[in-house]
């Protein structure tokens, strides 16, 4: 799994004095784009002459405990499951104890930046994502 550790901040929370839910979604989209330029797939890049990139089409989470400014978290993520032009990441945020407080499953499309389709998963991109069991199951 890639991880991606970060502090809440004061802009991270809400009028309720918690990390607000946007910030969950936030925080696992820069993981996801943080592992994608780690493994030499930027977002948006140009690679063997082609600009691909996943987009999200279907999401599933859960909100399991609060976040309040100043705690530190973990945000991990990995694929679950590969289709033809479809991966499904799977996400865990932790607290700095380990406890869950947050888990997600998105299934997205590979998007060809170029003609707006989808596009199928080259292998090298297969073979560098992190496959990892789907616990959320």
């Amino acid at each position: 799994m890639y991880e991606k550790r970060m502090t809440i901040g004061a802009m991270d929370c809400d009028a309720l004095g918690h990390m607000n839910m946007s910030r969950y979604f936030a925080a696992c989209n820069a993981a996801g784009f943080e592992m994608q330029n780690s493994i030499g797939w930027p977002a948006g890049a140009t690679r063997d002459g082609r600009r691909l990139s996943f987009a999200v089409v279907h999401l599933e989470s859960d909100f399991l405990a609060e976040v309040l400014e100043g705690q530190v978290i973990t945000v991990s993520v990995g694929v679950a499951q590969f289709g033809r032009s479809s991966a499904t990441f799977v996400y865990t945020i932790t607290a700095e104890d380990g406890t869950p407080v947050f888990t997600a499953r998105w299934k997205s499309v590979l998007m060809d930046l170029d003609t707006r389709k989808s596009a199928p998963i080259p292998e090298d991109l297969k073979q560098a994502l992190p496959l990892i069991p789907d616990r959320l199951s």
